[in-house]
């Protein structure tokens, strides 16, 4: 019987680790890699470095005629922890056999009618596709063949039989486990799962991180509140659109054009614009930007003469749907920002942070420089100056030679004050960020993830502010909604 070699490197592409797959894809499960090697390990290399100098190594001292009660204490500590993650696994599987079992017995005349179509047509009722589960046990992730809609349902019989989980990292086939990373098999700790924090938050435009960094996330934090969160949370976002396999390049609502791209697109596109030194103006909009473009031809201008307009916010995805496309992602400054800074840092570029109240640039540039300690800041202004003030406020900037600007008066006057002085800043790249600084100055907290994971960010932050933001949406949100399906039926733009 063929054997397939299974190479897994290190992300410097080094090798660490290889096994063997047989043409069957029988991966054993009885140990862990026993031959493998990993290298570059920080702590063994430490001590071989105090071995060969001489130094002695560390040697655990007796504490005194308690030492041996310390020893229990921390052997019950961790007897009791390890009862409690098996209590936590039993209910788990509990609320994977309880929610899988009934749902067969509802899908089960479907699956009939879906298997009996499958054995007609094709000649077979399941496709199966060799992957690997918890522990590295290979099974078949079952599928009806052919092109039912009910394709997918067959991966509750993989549940129940304790294969997979209701939540936990999807599946990866054989072919996959080639291209792992070795830090990527934390994975296999945890059932594969119908449902993954990951697949959750890419329906959603928000799965800015790779899939391996949440995957992770995942496993180690798997409790069964978690797993129920989960489960609760996927209804409304499975019942929600698939998204598109191709994307439009731009999205025309309301009439301003906005670009359709992911996260990592929209970095390396600013990244670029500044190494070249190009000029460029960057604005976000919400449906509040929009609802104010309607009836202000002046930040209409601004937004229409910018060389970039990004997606902030559920509402626009939601409003991309009703038009008949999709957005990539869903792309606000909260989370660009911190990607920009890092990105700032790696090229060594600098940074200035204008408006938000007195002291909230400045706290928020230092919470930055403490997230990233290489981070050049230019300098931070307050917004609230004076138009005799304008002139130096500007000349600061100018002689700090920043070459990313971040501008925070709130809509529409940041887009509108960036179009008029963007010459006299010479800047590569200002960006009207609104909000932005209160967030990461920590005056104002931002919505918890499992708010954004459905949209509902926006109900957060009228919480936080209900006086302020009650109006921008409880009403302004049903009318930003009512305006775009006045332009998908009558194909009015800018009413």
């Amino acid at each position: 019987m063929e054997d397939l070699s299974l190479n897994l490197a290190s992300s410097d592409g080094k090798l660490v680790c290889c096994m063997s797959i047989s043409e069957r894809y029988n991966v054993s499960h009885r140990s862990r890699l026993p031959n493998a090697k990993v290298e570059n390990d920080p702590s063994s290399l430490s001590r071989s470095r105090k071995l060969r100098s001489g130094a002695s190594p560390e040697v655990a001292l007796p504490l005194g005629p308690f030492a041996g009660l310390a020893g229990y204490r921390s052997a019950g500590r961790r007897a009791i922890g390890r009862s409690a993650q098996g209590l936590i696994g039993v209910a788990i599987r509990g609320l994977d056999i309880l929610v899988s079992s009934g749902l067969l017995v509802v899908a089960a005349p479907f699956m009939v009618v879906a298997a009996v179509t499958a054995s007609r047509r094709v000649g077979r009722v399941f496709d199966a596709t060799a992957v690997l589960g918890r522990n590295r046990y290979d099974f078949e992730l079952l599928r009806f063949a052919g092109d039912s809609k009910i394709r997918s349902w067959p991966v509750l019989l993989n549940v129940l039989r304790g294969e997979m989980s209701l939540c936990g990292p999807r599946p990866v086939t054989l072919p996959e486990v080639r291209l792992l990373p070795i830090r990527a098999w934390d994975r296999f700790l945890s059932r594969p799962g119908v449902v993954s924090i990951f697949w959750m938050r890419r329906r959603m435009g928000i799965a800015y991180d790779s899939e391996l960094e949440v995957d992770r996330l995942q496993v180690f934090d798997s409790g069964f509140g978690q797993t129920v969160g989960l489960l609760l949370r996927s209804l409304p976002v499975a019942a929600g659109r698939r998204p598109a396999s191709t994307f439009a390049p731009t999205v025309d609502i309301l009439g301003i054009e906005i670009r359709n791209s992911t996260m990592a697109e929209t970095l390396d596109w600013m990244l670029a614009r500044i190494r070249r030194r190009e000029p460029t103006r960057v604005a976000f909009v919400n449906p509040d930007c929009l609802n104010i473009a309607c009836r202000d031809p002046r930040y209409r201008s601004a937004l229409d003469s910018a060389d970039l307009v990004l997606p902030d916010g559920f509402g626009l995805r939601l409003a991309a749907r009703l038009l008949g496309t999709e957005l990539c992602d869903n792309i606000n400054g909260t989370d660009l920002f911190p990607r920009l800074c890092a990105a700032l840092e790696e090229s060594g570029g600098r940074l200035y942070l204008l408006g938000a109240r007195p002291g909230v640039a400045a706290r928020a540039a230092v919470g930055m420089q403490a997230r990233f300690p290489s981070l050049s800041v230019a300098g931070h202004h307050h917004g609230y100056f004076s138009a005799d003030e304008q002139a130096d406020v500007i000349g600061g900037i100018k002689d700090s030679k920043p070459d990313a600007l971040l501008v925070a008066f709130g809509a529409p006057r940041q887009d509108v004050w960036v179009e008029e002085h963007q010459a006299s800043l010479e800047t590569p790249l200002i960006i009207g960020v609104g909000g932005l600084f209160d967030f990461y100055s920590g005056r104002i907290p931002r919505a918890p993830m499992w708010m954004r994971e459905l949209g509902l960010e926006w109900c957060w932050r009228m919480l936080q502010e209900p006086g302020r933001l009650w109006r921008r949406y409880v009403v302004g949100n049903p009318l930003f909604l009512l305006r775009v399906l006045r332009q998908r039926l009558t194909g009015d733009h800018r009413r």
